[in-house]
């Protein structure tokens, strides 16, 4: 990697505001201290060097950006690229991907550049880190993808590849993380490279594809091979205590899961940790308030927080299960209509279970067309970017298998997809029991309401259409939403449980 001296207007130091005082001895620390900094970390970037200082990733965190000079060099794209992995690695997102802009159409350049294959490769990969940990999956990958092509050493192909690998699965894009995957871990081995420097954000696109199998040992390890690979770094050793925790949700233990969500989400080690970590771990307490029944407590645990650029976590998705549960169905469509309206905009990795739960609630509602059409989509995507379990997490299976299986109908070609979703659907889905109260009919709807005491007379379904004015398919999404809030699967059964709860 060129390392070669120039001056310090190639290097923007002036735009980094740190001369502004020449000639001072503390304008020249300050540049010297930035100049070593940046220099050790684009020279460890890539494997083979070691690990950047976390004193020069601090440094370089804080930093004001520097502006775009009149031709890229070198020496400002090394610059460049050092402030975006420092940002990235110090959870320093303020400026979003607003700061890629600046600098980026695309992935090329706005300005005129003369530069090496070395630092190009080092400014498009570290551009790509910075907006997978902003939340922009879908653009990273075209970063990573673009730094590949320019790679002329192992050493820094493997760090294009890394990048690319977590785009991949911070998107959901499973068919494609694997292999990209394989490909830098075989290159890492060739390469003879201490263990040490393994790519953090490697193991954290293994982690979200164990995830996506429901694969809670793959977790487990990869949770152990974070730890014991970067012991020492506070930012991997939370990440990989959130890992673990993901494992117990999967697993089943959610106790655990629970206090492990609330020592993380609350305690002193959230202070060194990533924005994607925390919101990560936010969805995972509210799917294990959902397990244990707790749904207004899941819902209210998600009240303030707000979806990064891209939707990579998307709150709206994650209060539609919430609302889902709680038999919100109008709420759970207008939380997350802008969402299903953004297309490209939205990583597709949430972008799947929010089809999924708009699909429930329009067949709730008696939109059938709405319905099938958002299954259909769900299920397409599902197909596409490889078999992923993790979209149905605290989904009523019932509704699920019914819509999977109209879908499989209308998409012949969705029959292996739908049988791999049936034969794991009852590892992820919501539990059958409905949080209800005696004194009243909690988590149902007004509608639901009146419709539960017109079950406990002598009305057929039909009769009870005509009586409200709807139509009978309305009237039978609507019971099988009660049925479902029960526990139950027929009408004789729903009545016995809503006289003893009504008594």
């Amino acid at each position: 990697m060129k390392n070669t001296a120039e001056s310090d207007e190639d290097t923007g130091w002036d735009e980094w505001g740190v001369a502004k005082m020449p000639g001072t001895q503390t304008s020249i620390d300050a540049r010297s201290a930035l100049r070593a900094a940046v220099n050790a970390i684009a020279l460890r970037l890539p494997p083979g060097h070691g690990l950047p200082d976390p004193r020069h990733l601090s440094l370089l965190s804080e930093v004001e950006a520097l502006d775009p000079p009149p031709v890229w060099t070198d020496s400002s794209a090394r610059a460049l690229a050092a402030m975006f992995a420092a940002r990235a690695r110090r959870d320093a997102l303020s400026d979003g991907a607003a700061l890629v802009w600046r600098y980026f159409e695309g992935a090329r350049l706005l300005k005129p550049a003369t530069l090496s294959t070395d630092s190009r490769t080092l400014l498009l990969a570290s551009a790509g880190e910075y907006l997978c940990a902003v939340g922009l999956p879908q653009v990273a990958v075209r970063f990573g993808r673009e730094a590949q092509l320019f790679a002329d050493s192992d050493a820094l192909r493997y760090y294009a590849l890394t990048v690319t690998a977590v785009g991949f699965a911070l998107n959901g894009e499973y068919t494609s993380a694997d292999p990209t995957m394989r490909a830098a871990n075989d290159l890492f081995r060739e390469g003879g490279w201490p263990e040490s420097e393994t790519s953090y954000v490697l193991l954290l696109a293994d982690s979200l594809v164990s995830a996506a199998r429901m694969d809670h040992r793959g977790l487990h390890r990869v949770a152990q091979d974070l730890s014991r690979v970067h012991p020492s770094d506070p930012y991997s050793v939370y990440s990989a205590r959130a890992i673990d925790t993901m494992g117990k949700l999967i697993h089943g233990d959610y106790a655990a899961g629970l206090a492990a969500c609330q020592q993380l989400l609350h305690g002193s080690e959230r202070s060194m940790s990533h924005r994607f970590i925390r919101d990560f771990l936010l969805c995972i307490r509210s799917d294990i308030l959902l397990a244990q029944g707790q749904y207004a407590e899941s819902l209210a645990s998600l009240a303030t927080a707000e979806s990064p650029e891209g939707h990579g976590i998307c709150f709206a998705m994650q209060r539609g299960g919430a609302l889902l549960l709680l038999g919100r169905e109008r709420e759970l469509l207008a939380e997350t209509e802008a969402c299903a309206a953004s297309d490209a905009d939205h990583c597709l990795r949430t972008l799947t279970p929010l089809l999924l739960r708009r699909a429930i609630a329009f067949r709730r509602l008696g939109n059938d067309r709405r319905a099938a059409q958002s299954m259909e989509s769900a299920l397409l995507l599902i197909a596409h970017t490889g078999n992923s379990m993790t979209p149905f997490i605290m989904l009523p299976p019932e509704e699920c298998t019914e819509l999977v299986d109209a879908a499989v109908c209308t998409h012949p070609e969705l029959a292996e997809t739908a049988e791999y979703i049936r034969s794991a659907l009852a590892s992820v889905a919501a539990p059958v029991e409905a949080p209800r109260s005696a004194d009243e009919l909690h988590g149902f709807t007004p509608t639901e309401r009146a419709l539960a005491d017109l079950l406990l007379t002598s009305l057929s379904l039909a009769d009870i259409a005509r009586t409200r004015g709807v139509s009978l398919n309305t009237v039978k999404s609507q019971v099988r939403s009660i049925y479902l809030k029960l526990g139950v699967s027929a009408r004789p059964e729903a009545v016995v449980e809503l006289q003893r709860i009504l008594a």
